[in-house]
Parts: C-alpha cells; structure tokens; sequence
C-alpha cells in the first residue's frame, strides 16, 4: 500500500507514521526499527546527560539505519537550557527536528538557515497557527485522549485535528488515542497527512528501555486505566493510573503547589516505574489507547500490521 501526502514527500518516509519523542525511553534501538520500518524513529534529546551522549546516540541511530530520523526537544523541563545539545544536532545535520513543551521560538531562531526539518507538537488551535508564524514545516496536533503532557483544555483529538486543519496551511500530523491502521485511516479522513503515536511504540520489543512491568501494565490496562495528574499547577499530563498517582492527586487537592508535587512527578519517579518496574514509588505516561494494546510486536511488525489493517480499510471505502 502506497502513501503519498506532504508528510511522507518533507519527512523522505515510506508510512505518514512519527514515533513520539517518549521521555527516557526514546533511544537509538527504538528509532531505527521505526525508521527501517517506513515511519519516522526519534530519539529523545532532553533525557540524555550531556551533549556528547547525544553525539553518540545520533551516530547510533545512523549505524542502525540508512532512513530518515528525528531528534526530539522537549524544552518545558523548568527552564533546562537546551542550546547546546541543539547544537549538537545541527552539527550532525539530523534530518528533523521535534518540539514539544515551552516556546519553540528560541529553536526556530538557533535552526535559522539549515536545512533541519521543524516539527510542532500543539494542543490547541492557536498554538498551531503560532507554530506556523513560526516558520514549522508540520504541526504535530494532540488531543485529550494522548499521554505524556497535554494541553490545559480538554479538547479530543477528533474535534482538535480538522480546527487545525482547517486553519493552517502546513500539514498536520494527528496524535493522540491513535495505535492501529484505523487510527491512521481516521486521521487521513480528518484531514491530517499523518499520525503521531507514543503509548503504542513503548510496547515494542524495541523499547528495551521500558521494564517489562511497564509494557504488561499498558496491555493490562483499559481505556479507563489512565488519569491527568498536574493539572492544578497548568500542566496536565496523562498517566497509568496506580497508588502513586492517586497520591499526587491528593496532594494537588491539599497543597496544589510545584513545591509539594515536585518530589512525586519528578523525572526519578519517572524512572523508577519505567526503568525497574517499581509500581509503589513511581508513575509512567500512557494514552488511552492503552485500551488497544494487547501485545509487544516488534515496531516493524506494528507497521506492518498497521498498514494491513489501513489497506482493509481503503478496499472497503473503495478507494
């Protein structure tokens, strides 16, 4: 099955599919295999220590795959600088860059005159026409349903994708509840020229940074086994639900205050769940498209999978 839109022609992918940026977790293995199956891998920038170990995780990925990959920056880490690993990027000349958090414009402005591909993840309508202002070559549109860091109204990706469809003249790629060829189909139907998946590339085989008991906790869970946590300091953001979570909750009600969550939503609770596996003392990020997965595929067999299912779709459209 061939896909032709603006994504696949400005990114040099085979499927419109982009492996999200997924904190801690979006390393060189992963990348490749999403890559090397005809979607667009990333590596996560921000999670790595220092400029050189993103050096090396970038000369990783291309000892992996000869394909188009994505470096992605989170930049709303409480002010983290990220200049110099930018620079880093640049000067492996990476084919594509990601934002997601924070304002972009300072990376628009460090990226001005290469030939680095701009990616924006928004959450709202004027966020994308701002990315575009901006000078973004696509705008990557998440809605409610998505995990990770989401924005401040609840608005699904459904309704959110053609609002920006219908407002910007760049592609858009749509993210959030999508994890199978439907989803992608959809997608296309709302005009988006592309999808955006986290959740479902974390259960890969891949992902091997993820414990196991974080990928069997994403297939066990439901459609309602995930809850929003940091919402009382403006910063809503999707999780598996568990004891841990539901504590922070307590503590939002109590002292809805950085200073007294920031132990709990800390980037080593972060890890403790996703790294070893410790449910009690951490959390992880999760989608509901949880409620979808049931099994860890290699990312190319997803793909594939993925692709059958859209080809299914197509026949019976007629198209």
């Amino acid at each position: 099955m061939e896909f032709n839109t603006r994504i696949t022609e400005l990114l040099g992918i085979r499927y419109p599919i982009v492996q999200g940026g997924l904190a801690y977790l979006a390393y060189a293995d992963l990348a490749a295999a999403v890559s090397n199956a005809g979607g667009l891998g990333q590596i996560t920038a921000m999670s790595l220590g220092n400029p050189d170990e993103l050096r090396e995780e970038i000369r990783k990925v291309r000892s992996l795959t000869d394909k188009p990959f994505g470096v992605n920056f989170a930049i709303g880490e409480h002010g983290r600088r990220f200049d110099h690993m930018l620079d880093v990027a640049i000067e492996e000349n990476v084919p594509v860059v990601s934002m997601t958090g924070g304002n972009p414009t300072p990376i628009f402005e460090q990226l001005e005159g290469t030939d680095i591909r701009k990616l924006v993840l928004v959450a709202a309508r004027r966020q994308a026409e701002k990315a575009e202002q901006l000078g973004a070559d696509a705008v990557m549109v998440v809605g409610h349903e998505g995990g990770g860091h989401l924005g401040r109204e609840d608005i699904g990706t459904m309704v959110l994708v053609p609002q920006v469809v219908d407002t910007v003249g760049i592609p858009v790629i749509a993210s959030g509840g999508i994890g199978d060829g439907r989803g992608l189909m959809a997608a296309l139907a709302l005009g988006a020229e592309g999808i955006e998946m986290g959740t479902r590339f974390i259960a890969t085989k891949e992902c091997v940074h993820a414990s196991e008991a974080y990928k069997q906790a994403l297939i066990q869970s439901s459609e309602n086994g995930t809850q929003i946590i940091k919402r009382s300091i403006g910063a809503p953001a999707r999780v598996l639900k568990n004891g841990w979570t539901d504590r922070i909750l307590e503590i939002e009600k109590e002292t809805p205050t950085y200073e007294a969550l920031k132990t709990y939503i800390s980037g080593e609770a972060n890890k403790r769940y996703i790294y070893e596996g410790i449910e009690e003392e951490g959390f992880g990020w999760a989608g509901q498209v949880t409620g979808m997965i049931r099994d860890i595929p290699t990312a190319g067999e997803l793909l594939d999978r993925m692709i059958g299912q859209a080809e299914t779709i197509r026949r019976q459209w007629g198209t």
